[in-house]
């Protein structure tokens, strides 16, 4: 007969996960966890600390309570990997990413966080990797969100020090709506931007990070093509392309991105930009959403 030992240090950890997974959203003091788990508090204070450092949890220094990590994000996101929509756009994206021989990504915003869920093609983004969502990252994430989806992240803190010119910002917004996806604009700015802040909790980058992004960033929207800078026959510099996926309600879901990282013409933009359409439209039909 098999032998089963059990590990108490082990079992306290997993009670302590399954205390917060229980309570989604909410935060907790050392003491109102040691309280409600039973433990005593420097065993408590033991526990989280390396939880804290695995990034499974999140500790707050200002209110110096704790919170699920991105690690636990992303574990899950691992774990539940051949499931929802994420695995839907995953199978969609390693198509569009042979036909151009570009990166695809796919991902959502998960509570504060921006998480990757699926990459395909060349450079391949690591699965689990997470940005902030507050400005000026995450506008892609609210552009064909409800007003109040895209009002709720505007008054975010930002990440970095950042102008806001609303009536920009508002073309940007009903240009994207109107044609169902974006293009980003290549700049050294924009990839200097991500690559300083991944990872990176919004109000956990140092001083001079923050001040740094915030001098390379000028305002909202500003790595956004409009309709009217793209002429059909003149070469663009493009970042990206990116387009929305829909959920059963008719929310926002994901995330596509196709990567571009050179300079094509306008007509080719939209070419690319509607076969990204046409793809983020089949997932959100396949996962069991629906386009507002």
């Amino acid at each position: 007969m098999a032998v089963t030992r059990r590990s108490p240090p082990t079992e306290r950890v997993v009670r302590l996960l399954d205390f917060f997974t229980a309570r989604p959203g909410e935060r907790f003091g050392l003491s109102d966890l040691a309280r409600g788990l039973g433990m005593a508090k420097p065993t408590c204070l033991g526990i989280v600390t390396e939880l804290v450092a695995g990034g499974y949890l999140v500790r707050d220094p200002r209110t110096v309570t704790y919170r699920l990590g991105p690690a636990m994000i992303a574990a899950g996101r691992v774990a539940g990997e051949g499931f929802g929509a994420g695995e839907v756009a995953g199978r969609h994206l390693e198509r569009l990413s042979a036909r151009y021989g570009a990166t695809c990504t796919a991902s959502a915003v998960s509570g504060d966080r921006i998480l990757v869920l699926a990459s395909a093609g060349p450079g391949r983004v690591e699965l689990g990797q997470t940005y902030p969502f507050a400005p000026p990252v995450g506008l892609m994430y609210v552009l064909w969100d409800s007003d109040e989806a895209f009002r709720d992240w505007l008054a975010k803190p930002p990440a970095v020090p950042i102008r806001l010119d609303e009536a920009h910002l508002h073309r940007v917004v009903a240009e994207c709506r109107e044609h169902g996806y974006l293009v980003e604009s290549l700049t050294s700015t924009g990839r200097r931007l991500y690559s300083l802040m991944a990872g990176a909790a919004a109000d956990e980058l140092p001083a001079e990070i923050r001040d740094l992004v915030g001098k390379l960033v000028s305002s909202l929207g500003e790595r956004v093509y409009l309709g009217a800078d793209l002429a059909p026959r003149r070469k663009h510099a493009v970042s990206l392309l990116a387009a929305p996926t829909f959920d059963a309600s008719g929310r926002q879901e994901l995330v596509l991105t196709l990567s571009v990282g050179e300079s094509i013409t306008g007509a080719e933009i939209a070419r690319r930009g509607a076969e990204l359409v046409a793809v983020a439209d089949a997932v959100t039909a396949e996962s069991g959403g629906r386009k507002p």
